[in-house]
């Protein structure tokens, strides 16, 4: 994903979804009661960067791709598959790999969560130029998104929802170049070209992406807020009756991001990016364990399982 600089936007009001749910809401890091496990969220960051970097084709991508389809099954979703070949712009072909984990595969209303589950070939944002051509360990950037998910889909299998929701790892987001975008977001534009069902619709989605930075920085993003503004005010609403609105601020970024909910929305899919691109070692050697923590990670599961309740 890549931040593009627009100037300032002024968001039109637009009617809120109804929210619903949540519980007892307390102040951010007092007590709470809660069913999105962060410690087995933290576990899979850990296990996804023991698997290596996970670039399309390489022993890592394949290990962590099994491991997912693993865990979701594991979690009672019905999983599908989408595997193909892209062409890149250099005539080179790349393996592509989409898992969609399905939960109450049959009902009709669904809500849509993505994440990337793989991880930059190179770390072009490196201050040492020595890195610039080693892949990253994408401990935030890729796992913490999967890690997210893994966690969703077992406490939903502990407590089923009243709808459908789906699960959509995607491949290739960060594989190319941005500016100009060149084999990048490759998963979530196949998968907008090819959805799982005639007409598929889902009520709302949500992009999670870089949400276990120890330091949570999460403003609303512009693409989103221009496209879907009655998603983001559901998200962040939700977000501040649990008393978490110091992380997911008000405010909007002067900025569009590009990132997976692009081709979601070209799409006709109101689906929004919650990020923190102000991630310091954001395409860099540096994005490994040590930057990611496991509050950020209950702060933003807990948001995310409260959504769909």
């Amino acid at each position: 994903m890549i931040a593009r600089l627009l100037g300032a936007f002024a968001l039109l009001a637009a009617p809120a979804l109804a929210c619903s749910g949540g519980g007892d809401a307390q102040a951010a890091g007092g007590a709470r009661a809660s069913e999105f496990n962060a410690d087995s969220a933290m576990s899979y960051v850990r296990q996804q960067v023991a698997f290596g970097p996970r670039v399309p084709g390489t022993p890592g991508w394949q290990k962590t791709g099994d491991w997912i389809v693993a865990k979701v099954k594991a979690a009672g979703a019905t999983v599908t598959e989408q595997k193909w070949q892209h062409t890149l712009a250099t005539g080179k072909q790349i393996p592509q790999r989409n898992i969609l984990a399905r939960i109450n595969p049959g009902v009709a209303g669904r809500i849509l969560y993505v994440a990337h589950w793989d991880t930059r070939p190179n770390a072009d944002r490196d201050l040492d130029p020595a890195n610039h051509k080693s892949p990253i360990p994408g401990a935030n950037d890729g796992a913490s998104g999967v890690a997210l998910l893994i966690a969703v889909a077992e406490a939903l299998q502990k407590a089923p929802p009243a709808f459908g929701v789906d699960l959509l790892f995607v491949d290739g987001e960060d594989y190319g170049t941005f500016s100009p975008d060149v084999d990048v977001l490759i998963g979530s534009t196949y998968f907008a070209k090819n959805l799982p069902d005639p007409g598929y619709k889902p009520l709302f989605g949500v992009v999670w992406d870089m949400i276990g930075d120890a330091d949570l920085n999460l403003p609303q993003e512009m693409y989103s807020a221009q496209n879907a503004p009655e998603v983001v005010q559901r998200v962040w609403a939700k977000a501040k009756e649990l008393g978490y609105d110091k992380y997911f601020r008000p405010d909007m970024r002067d900025y569009t991001i590009t990132d997976d909910h692009y081709p979601l929305i070209a799409a006709g899919l109101r689906v929004i990016d919650v990020i923190d691109i102000d991630y310091e070692w954001h395409h860099t050697m540096g994005d490994d364990l040590s930057k990611v923590s496991k509050a950020s990670l209950q702060v933003v599961g807990d948001v995310a399982m409260a959504l769909l309740r």
